[in-house]
């Protein structure tokens, strides 16, 4: 019995990756590249218009980032089937990767197969986590604990600024502030700022631009 081939739609706006992802799955009988995206904007209008089975999602893209993306597509398809693509295996990322419903998560190094493996399984309805992914997220710390404000201030920690600049950028109380940092350095069990930045970036609960 033959079966038809999974429709994928590429979301990469850099194009040697897209290129190399497309050379990857090109060769395979099991799918088909609907459509290509260099952003999160033209790919919410693609998805319209080809109706994908799977996406493969890269997180860091310009203007409306990977996780708004799905989001946005979620929000429409509460169907559709999304594998976030990206450099890092911070465990914040795949947490909110997979809290705005991506069903997959694959870093740039996975190999043809694995990339392969993962648009099927997602496809199948089975959520897709390669062990190192599975161990970064049982390795998360509580940071989707941190309010909002408390995120806009371990960002600001970990530019270096100091309480007061942190206080002028937010245009709130430095008295206040100091009590974000304290909470922040608790909920991500820190010693202090220098450790709380560290541990921030590490994770991949901020990125430095």
């Amino acid at each position: 019995m033959n079966h038809r081939p999974v429709k994928v739609l590429l979301v990469e706006d850099h194009f040697l990756a897209r290129c190399a992802l497309r050379s990857v799955l090109s060769g395979r009988f099991e799918v088909i590249i609907a459509a290509e995206a260099e952003s999160g904007e033209q790919a919410v209008g693609l998805y319209e218009q080809v109706s994908p089975d799977v996406t493969l999602m890269d997180l860091r893209l310009p203007g409306m980032n990977g996780f708004d993306t799905i989001t946005a597509i979620r929000k429409i398809h509460r169907s559709a089937r999304i594998v976030a693509l990206t450099n890092y295996e911070g465990s914040e990322d795949v947490f909110q990767a997979l809290r705005c419903g991506a069903m997959g998560y694959l870093t740039k190094d996975a190999s043809g197969e694995q990339v392969l493996d993962a648009i099927l399984t997602v496809h199948a309805g089975v959520r897709y986590l390669p062990q190192a992914v599975r161990d970064r997220l049982s390795e998360r710390i509580p940071a989707g604990d941190l309010t909002p404000r408390e995120h806009q201030v371990l960002t600001l920690i970990t530019r270096g600024l100091s309480n007061r600049d942190i206080a002028e950028n937010l245009n709130i109380a430095e008295k206040t502030v100091r009590i974000h940092v304290s909470s922040v350095l608790d909920k991500v069990n820190a010693r202090d700022r220098t450790q709380a930045a560290i541990y921030a970036i590490q994770r991949g609960i901020v990125h430095l631009p």
